[in-house]
């Protein structure tokens, strides 16, 4: 049956399990339109989100007005749901393994409330066939009920950009799928009710899957490519933002730069990929290369400033050095797998002191995350100073800015190459 109508006029609810950068948008969104539950397994962001405040800073206080949301912690408030939206994290373990546990924790917990008609929608970020071989029998297993014949299940992958206020959740095309026509056909309807520029049907929930797993491994691909070159031109004394400028006149040269590629859509989901892959005997030989150099630049980028602290004749152990950004991109909080913990913890490494500041991240989330405390106070002079993430309260810091707090014959490592062009009284140097 379609259950549109029974949402749209307030009959039945929607829930969504999992309330982060891509839940809470969705559940906001849906909110303006129907009856939502707003589920999250942390009671202190809960609290927050009935304040009006996005934990994850996203979005603005204003955009919780208007919508018909209960915002719970409680999981058996779900039961009163008959659409499930699922968006946990997919992360992965120690040894890049895919860490399906919050997911199937969530399906659990989904599985106890379901009842004969419901769907239950994925947006996790998964490898091709996870929905209905790893999901799908969780559900069955805790409610009873047979797949497909007493409930439906789809696979509507998430896009949004952390930090992107042009790329938004109505302004990207949405992916749907479901298990049969009907459920297909019932998720593309749910999602148009708020998806401004448009669907785009699936023809299946494993097409679903692997679009959008191969959207963050290709970029993870030119990435490591753009990161490579910077290598070798780094040998031969070339610039290379210099080299893209130049390469970038052509109308179909791709725009990728190097960097630091962590998160948990970039630095993870190709794992998904390869893991899936070796199932079926497999070895996904690009992918695991363009994975291994992105996992070693945070080791590349430090190892380069060793170097140039070596060549200005400092005693390494006695270098101070400032960290500027700990975010895994710019114009975030989102410190999850970032890569700039592996310069810090680099340059620790050889008794090195290392001072960290961010203006976007949480400190408390450091400590938590890192066991590392955020600086509030700058503790000068430096003998480096690693700009590491190109937040807008960097990008117009001038070369003084930067003397004024550095030792003499002191090193700036511009990771993003933002300085590029402007530096003449300190070391410069960039990926």
């Amino acid at each position: 049956m379609n259950m549109i109508p029974s949402l749209l006029e307030g009959n039945k609810k929607l829930a969504v399990i999992g309330l982060g950068y891509v839940g809470l948008p969705i559940a906001l969104e849906l909110a303006r339109k129907m009856k939502v539950i707003g589920f999250d397994i942390k009671p202190n962001r809960i609290d927050l989100m009935k304040k009006g405040i996005d934990p994850s800073s996203e979005i603005s206080s204003g955009d919780f007005q208007g919508c018909d949301i209960s915002f719970t912690a409680d999981q058996k408030d779900l039961a009163a749901a008959s659409f499930y939206i699922v968006a946990v994290p997919t992360p992965i373990d120690d040894h890049k393994q895919p860490d399906l546990g919050p997911l199937l924790n969530a399906c659990e917990t989904v599985g106890e409330y379901l009842t004969e008609g419901d769907y239950v929608v994925f947006e996790s970020t998964v490898y091709p066939g996870c929905t209905e071989e790893d999901c799908v029998p969780v559900l069955e297993q805790k409610s009873g009920l047979t797949y497909k014949k007493q409930f439906k299940v789809g696979f509507s992958p998430e896009r949004i950009n952390p930090g992107d206020q042009k790329h938004i959740l109505t302004t990207i095309t949405k992916v749907t799928s479901g298990c049969d026509e009907l459920s297909a056909e019932v998720i593309a309807s749910l999602y148009e009710l708020i998806i401004s520029a448009g669907v785009h049907r699936a023809s299946s929930i494993k097409v679903a899957e692997a679009a959008k797993i191969i959207e963050n491994t290709q970029r993870d691909i030119n990435i490591a490519f753009m990161n490579e070159l910077s290598m070798i031109f780094n040998k031969m004394d070339i610039n290379t933002f210099e080299v893209l400028d130049a390469a970038g006149t052509k109308w179909n040269f791709l725009r990728f730069y190097p960097g630091l590629v962590g998160g948990h859509c970039i630095g993870v989901d190709p794992y998904y990929l390869t893991y899936k892959s070796q199932k079926f005997g497999h070895h996904a030989r690009i992918i695991n290369s363009g994975r291994d150099i992105n996992d070693g630049m945070g080791s590349y980028v430090a190892n380069q400033g060793l170097k140039k602290l070596v060549e200005l004749k400092k005693y390494i152990q006695s270098c101070r050095i400032l960290v500027m950004g700990i975010t895994f991109k710019e114009n975030v909080s989102d410190i999850r797998n970032s890569k700039v913990i592996d310069v810090i913890r680099e340059f620790q490494s050889y008794g090195i002191t290392v001072d960290v500041v961010d203006p976007n991240a949480s400190a408390d989330e450091v400590r938590e995350e890192y066991l590392l405390d955020l600086k509030s106070e700058f503790q000068p002079p430096y003998d480096a100073i690693i700009v590491a993430v190109n937040h807008d309260e960097y990008i117009n810091l001038n070369e003084d800015y930067f003397v004024s707090l550095c030792s003499e014959e002191a090193l700036l490592m511009d990771i993003k190459g933002i300085y590029r062009g402007s530096i003449n009284k300190l070391n410069y140097w960039s990926l």
